[in-house]
């Protein structure tokens, strides 16, 4: 019977249906929902999607390589007999994974029902809100542009953060060629299928130190119908959305989805408007699938950065050094294709193409003063006032400012990359030594070409903290050292991997994991305005991982695994990394001393389980982590110079932790609680420039081998709770706590940490017909007034305007969070 039918034979009532699975967690439990129910995707405890497989004859006496299952992902294209297992992702491919008895690493995902559950469009908020050890702090002030920080990495898309967690969308890695940025408002999250955050595994290449974010997309073979949402509340937020699939003759899928919203934000100039689009198109053909996937993203931002600590006293929606504007572009497309070429050899290939562009406008204070040099009189210098200002001529810039006038500088910068790779991977399941073994293999291409420009024109400060340009512009200043200038830089980045990975099953309950990746990639700088920042740098790395699972029980698993992992420098990193020299950061560029590579070595370990209950499935996991990096890279900003900074190698670094997770799945009630606890900290004595208050004479700050990283919470408690109180209405909400953190600069934790907080959230949804719902949504219900984020900054830079102009005497700039907000919706299914 198909799906619609079930349906409408059992739309006044939800049933229970158990797939006979054996999974680490539990044999899996599928939800079939009501007709009127938005077409979710039935998942299982661990909140995996199935796979379907051709069972094997039942006349078949002995298991041999030829009866082995072949495996569909999505709805059925023959009438023979199939059953469900649960899989997890050991490759960037978006073929079949492994069972996930068998994945020696901790398990974390998300399906499309919990992103739904949100009521946002951002996919980081689910994360947040579902995986123990993800953190997300709004260093922006922006909440589509957060930092995701899992296990003490970082994905964000500000440029100059190091970055340590790859991101995937259909098998392409979406970490942007020229500083490796996750720009998470460029992802199409209504088009999400579902998330995996894959742990411990070199497989899915650079940038992978903490783990690979791997994002399935739906198609019109796992999502069919039609949904339109919208939704509109406090700070003038009106979003909308509308996605469509559908099968045709069984052989071809279609899926569409389009997004946009509007958020007028709660902060001065924070506006936000988010346009998306994305569509596949897919062909089945016996045990072949294509795909061709696209999507575009034109999206604008405004408020951007921290805010000085005085002013959010003042008040909460406070900006500091307007304007701050952000505008992304993409395009994309992605061709896929799977084939079954024998019942154990599958084979499947990617090739892609991505446009990107971003264009920042940055208000900032500046260096260049009027200069104090009596002989200079009349003139703009930087720094100690004898060192003239040139503009784009060459010639030292006349001061048309009169005196005592309070100058600042607009920074505009601009990123065009193009991006293009292949890749290929073949997965054996044949029996090895009449056992089972699952063999992977593949390679990896990708070439990037990249053109970077920057430019700063000096400006007036009002009372309001807004930079009005003059027209005055920048142009290369020192000599020999360059002080400021235009950036004209042409990269181009190329990566290749070649993996290998096998699964072998010594016993239907012990199976080992081994293999590894070798990375090669080559990062070349061409100055379009000399040969300053020229430069051809070549790293190549082998990363190894081992790892085994042993079934203790049908309910209980165990896991352990070690590997390696590798983060090459960013073209920007690589041309800002002389402390004689600092750059502003995503601005300006000067030649520098070549950065080494990044080197993680991971281990970790836990158990997995589940057990039947009256009230539903229970699942839960404990796990442990230790990774430490060699040849870590950070930013350091060099006191007393706004924005200015360099990057530099420190030595090792050290993130260890647990994590833990117990989860209740039943037709009336979900339930969800976790904690991680997360330990990062400096392993060697390091000398840093820094905006503390305790830096000595010269700026610096001295952190000792065990001071403590920043930004980096060591505790996180989540709980999360939704009930069916009728048929037709539920209610749900969450809570999550974040300890403490030291602020960004205090690397030798000697200031305040940052306060702990603890944010409670409500929704609700009524099923007026079978085809309309009505939602709504209270977003820090107890109106917590916290900050995500916190760093120092110069508090001599500008005045204090809201203190009559005297100096700042916080030394803290912080992220605010939104306050208590408001949200109706409405869902309408066909």
């Amino acid at each position: 019977m198909g799906k619609a039918h079930w349906f409408k034979a059992h739309w006044f009532k939800c049933r229970l249906v158990m797939a006979s699975v054996s999974t680490g967690l539990a044999s899996g439990l599928i939800f079939a929902m009501p007709a009127w129910a938005a077409p979710d995707e039935e998942t299982n405890v661990q909140n995996l999607p199935p796979v379907e497989v051709t069972a094997p004859p039942p006349s078949t006496a002995r298991r041999t390589a030829s009866s082995r299952p072949v495996a569909h992902i999505g709805a059925p294209s023959s009438a023979s007999p199939r059953t469900r297992l649960y899989v997890y992702p050991t490759a960037p491919g978006t073929g079949r994974g492994l069972d996930v008895d068998r994945v020696p690493s901790a398990i974390n995902a998300v399906d499309a029902s919990q992103i739904k559950r949100t009521g946002s469009m951002n996919i980081t908020d689910a994360l947040r809100d579902n995986i123990a050890g993800v953190n997300v702090s709004e260093v922006t002030g922006n909440p589509f542009q957060p930092d995701v920080e899992f296990r003490g990495f970082v994905a964000s898309p500000v440029t100059g953060t190091p970055q340590g967690l790859a991101v995937y969308q259909n098998g392409v890695r979406i970490n942007e060629a020229f500083s490796d940025a996750v720009n998470w408002d460029l992802i199409p999250t209504a088009a999400i299928r579902s998330v995996t955050l894959v742990t411990n595994n070199p497989a899915f290449g650079l940038n992978a130190l903490g783990g690979a974010i791997n994002l399935q997309m739906k198609d019109g073979f796992t999502y069919q119908g039609a949904e339109l949402d919208f939704m509109g509340g406090s700070f003038g937020r009106i979003q909308g959305s509308a996605q469509w699939g559908k099968t045709v003759d069984k052989n071809f899928g279609v899926y569409a989805a389009l997004e946009g919203l509007h958020d007028g934000g709660f902060r001065n100039f924070s506006q936000s408007d988010v346009r998306r689009f994305y569509g596949d198109v897919g062909y089945k053909a016996g045990d072949s699938e294509f795909h061709a996937n696209m999507g575009v993203a034109k999206n604008d931002f405004g408020a951007s950065a921290t805010v000085p600590a005085e002013l959010l006293d003042k008040y909460w929606g406070a900006t500091y050094t307007t304007p701050q504007t952000t505008s992304n572009r993409v395009g994309y497309l992605n061709l896929t294709g799977k084939v079954d070429a024998t019942p154990t050899w599958t084979l499947e290939g990617t090739a892609h193409v991505r446009r990107y562009e971003q264009k920042l406008v940055d208000g900032n204070p500046t260096d260049a003063q009027e200069c104090t040099d009596p002989g200079l009189a009349g003139l703009l210098c930087f720094g100690d006032g004898a060192t003239p200002a040139n503009g784009t001529n060459g010639l030292p810039l006349a001061n048309p400012f009169a005196s005592g006038t309070i100058l600042g500088e607009i920074d505009r910068s601009l990123i065009r990359s193009t991006t293009f790779g292949v890749s290929g991977q073949a997965t054996n399941t044949d029996q090895l030594f009449g056992h089972d073994n699952r063999f992977v293999m593949g390679a990896t291409y990708d070439a990037s070409v990249t053109r970077y420009n920057a430019t700063a024109e000096i400006g007036t400060i009002g009372e309001n903290y807004v930079v009005s340009g003059s027209g005055l512009f920048l142009g290369p200043t020192g000599v020999p050292d360059t002080v400021a200038g235009p950036v004209s830089l042409r990269t181009v980045n190329q990566y290749n991997g070649l993996y290998a990975m096998d699964t072998f099953n010594i016993t239907d309950a012990f199976a080992v994991t081994g293999g590894g990746r070798f990375n090669v990639a080559r990062i070349t700088l061409e100055d379009q305005l000399g040969a300053d920042l020229n430069g051809d740098h070549t790293f190549t790395r082998f990363n190894p991982v081992i790892g085994g699972t042993y079934k203790i029980t049908p309910e209980l698993t165990a896991y352990a695994g070690y590997s390696e992992a590798n983060r090459v420098p960013t073209p920007l990193e690589l041309g800002c990394s002389d402390p004689a020299r600092p750059c502003l950061i995503a601005a300006f560029l000067v030649s520098d001393p070549p950065l080494k590579q990044v080197v993680s070595k991971t281990v970790e370990a836990g158990l997995r389980g589940s057990r039947e209950l009256n009230i539903g499935t229970l699942g839960w996991k404990l796990g442990g982590f230790r990774a430490t990096n060699y040849d870590d890279i950070v930013a350091i900003p060099v006191p007393g110079r706004t924005g200015f900074g360099y990057f530099s190698n420190v030595g090792r670094t050290r993130r260890q932790g647990l994590e833990a997770e117990i989860n209740i799945k039943s037709p009336t009630v979900q339930f969800q609680a976790s904690y991680a606890f997360v330990d990062a900290r400096f392993l060697d004595a390091l000398s840093i420039g820094s905006n503390s208050p305790f830096a000595d004479g010269d700026g610096n700050i001295q952190v000792s081998p065990g001071n403590q990283l920043p930004a980096i919470p060591r505790h996180r408690v989540k709980v999360g709770v939704d009930y069916a109180v009728t048929d037709v209405w539920k209610v749900g909400g969450n809570a999550l706590f974040v300890s403490s953190q030291y602020l960004v600069g205090d690397e030798s934790n000697q200031y305040a940490k940052l306060p702990s907080y603890t944010v409670f959230n409500l929704h609700t949804s009524y099923q007026v017909t079978k085809n309309i719902q009505l939602y709504g949504k209270i977003d820090n219900i107890f109106d917590k007034r916290y900050a995500t984020y916190g760093q120092f900054f110069d508090r001599e830079a500008v005045p204090n305007f809201t203190n009559g102009g005297a100096e700042f005497t916080d030394p803290r700039s912080l992220s605010p969070a939104r306050p208590r907000a408001f949200y109706a919706g409405m869902r309408v299914t066909f």
